[in-house]
């Protein structure tokens, strides 16, 4: 399946949000993610189902400074 990741086109197999994270080896609690603009609740990860041409974005989260 052909789907959009953080703003680069890629050829995956996953069905769900959480599917594709382990595809790319990315923890959960770790990263917030937007499926299509929209704000994907952790706990809705399994569930939240991923098609052809979707966009997906991941934040990831940082820590640093002074």
């Amino acid at each position: 399946m052909q789907i959009s990741i953080n703003g680069k086109a890629e050829t995956i197999e996953a069905t769900t949000v959480l599917d594709v994270l382990t595809v790319k080896d990315i923890d959960p609690q770790l990263v917030a993610v937007e499926l299509n603009t929209e704000v994907v609740e952790r706990e809705q990860m399994p569930t939240t189902h991923v098609k052809e041409g979707d966009k997906l974005e991941f934040l990831f989260f940082m820590g640093g400074g002074e």
